[in-house]
């Protein structure tokens, strides 16, 4: 079976970036169809979620929680052994307890197009995972300071545009309900993957244009941006497993687990830690980690998954 065309879109746009090309989306329609991918999202778990809330799933998002205030722990630990500084550190580590709303669109498709299910909540779970990290990073590049703006930086986090956009969409979409929200499903059924394909174009324009950074930042931080995703997975996977979690949940669980952020994280840690290099922490997420997602992690992950599951674990 060959790539599936929405990759395909990401691959075109990172050669053409590569190349110098003079293709690029207008700023608009990029935001445009950013808001579409993450309201769709957002609907479609609001509409499962009015049918499944239970104190099971209270449970479960209590879990996830933990899992990301564990990831940017573990991944200040190995930047650190890497030997970057306490500050830069921190700041990437918080990129990669959060979550790329990007690349999970991109599992939504790739799980729908193999027929494999899973929990439709898991939009949740992305938003759960968006916050966390943000405040685990910032405690570890300066602990509680009093020149921390709390103030400024809640409104970063909790009122920035993908948490808004997924929240919003999960609240229509649980209070709309299955019947009244018929006439919008097109947004994630027929419609969901042509607007994948545009997004991912324009994505791999932007990782074009962060793979140079390499250059000046060396081998040590491609190290992290390429192992961090594979531990990271392996503990979404096994965290999945001991919720009970389907096939398509665990590996889905594991690509939130493996992916970075580079929309809510980047705005929230100017805004706390100034003093960090941001085209660390981008060339890292978006320039290495995003485009090894895509491209090998997301099969890779849902053959862990079914390598689990096989096992019984």
């Amino acid at each position: 079976m060959g790539l599936d065309p929405v990759v395909l879109f990401f691959i075109f746009g990172l050669l053409a970036g590569l190349v110098k090309s003079e293709l690029k989306l207008p700023p608009a329609l990029y935001e445009t169809l950013s808001i579409i991918l993450l309201l769709a999202i957002g609907l479609h778990g609001g509409v499962e979620l009015a049918e499944q809330a239970s104190p099971t799933l209270l449970g479960q998002s209590l879990l996830v929680l933990g899992l990301g205030v564990l990831l940017p722990v573990l991944a200040f630990g190995l930047l650190r052994g890497l030997r970057f500084d306490r500050i830069n550190a921190a700041a990437v580590a918080a990129h990669y307890g959060s979550v790329s709303a990007g690349t999970f669109a991109v599992v939504v498709a790739y799980l729908a197009a193999r027929q494999v299910e899973f929990e439709s909540y898991m939009p949740l779970f992305v938003a759960i995972l968006e916050i966390p990290a943000i405040l685990v990073g910032i405690l570890l590049a300066k602990g509680v300071s009093r020149d921390t703006q709390w103030k400024e930086l809640g409104r970063e986090i909790f009122l920035g545009k993908s948490i808004m956009l997924l929240l919003g969409g999960l609240i229509i979409g649980a209070v709309a309900g299955k019947e009244a929200i018929k006439p919008l499903e097109p947004l994630y059924t027929s419609m969901f993957k042509p607007v994948l394909a545009f997004f991912l174009l324009e994505m791999g324009l932007i990782a074009s244009g962060q793979l140079g950074a390499l250059k000046k930042h060396g081998v040590r931080l491609a190290v992290f941006a390429l192992c961090m995703p594979l531990l990271g997975a392996l503990i979404g996977a096994l965290l999945a497993r001991a919720m009970g979690l389907s096939l398509g949940g665990t590996a889905m669980l594991a690509t939130l687990a493996a992916s970075a952020s580079y929309i809510a994280v980047p705005a929230a840690m100017r805004l706390a830690v100034p003093e960090a290099n941001p085209s660390l922490s981008l060339t890292a997420s978006l320039g290495i980690t995003f485009p090894f997602n895509i491209l090998v992690g997301i099969p890779l992950y849902l053959r862990l998954a079914e390598y689990l599951m096989a096992w019984g674990l």
